[in-house]
């Protein structure tokens, strides 16, 4: 990697390989839905609640958010299990007031419409032209750089 790049060149290369919109959507759909059954486990701490389910698909949503951007290759898997949790969620968490499980829905289908790009034009510019070893050992030559 060439060490001229800008870091808001390298962050946008970064973020170009991961599927970081979707990820972002899931980790805040997981954070809203999460939020719901902790304001309401005072309350609703009795045996036989369904908070729990709550708290076990809001961590789920929010895992695959962070899965996403830790794992990319697995983004197709990673958004079915978000939009099937943030779905889910409906039944212990309230959806998050159905925002979080809006926001859950968008991010999965962010995650499977997701197509990995390597990096940008500049870098596959930078690395076409300095690649005279690959070519010397194809051609068995000796190629001198211009």
């Amino acid at each position: 990697m060439n060490s001229t790049l800008s870091k808001r060149a390298k962050l946008k290369n970064w973020r170009a390989r991961r599927p970081f919109w979707g990820a972002a959507l899931c980790i805040l759909s997981g954070l809203i839905i999460l939020w719901v059954p902790a304001k309401l486990y005072e309350v609703a701490a009795a045996p036989g609640s369904i908070l729990f389910v709550g708290f076990f698909l809001g961590g789920l949503t929010l895992l695959m958010g962070v899965l996403g951007i830790i794992m990319p290759r697995l983004s197709t898997l990673l958004g079915v299990l978000a939009i099937f949790s943030s779905v889910l969620s409906i039944m212990g968490a309230l959806g998050g007031f159905l925002i979080g499980t809006i926001l859950g829905i968008v991010g999965g289908s962010m995650f499977i419409a997701w197509k990995p790009q390597l990096g940008s034009k500049e870098i596959f510019d930078q690395t076409n032209e300095s690649n005279f070893a690959e070519e010397e050992v194809a051609t068995g030559k000796e190629i001198l750089p211009e």
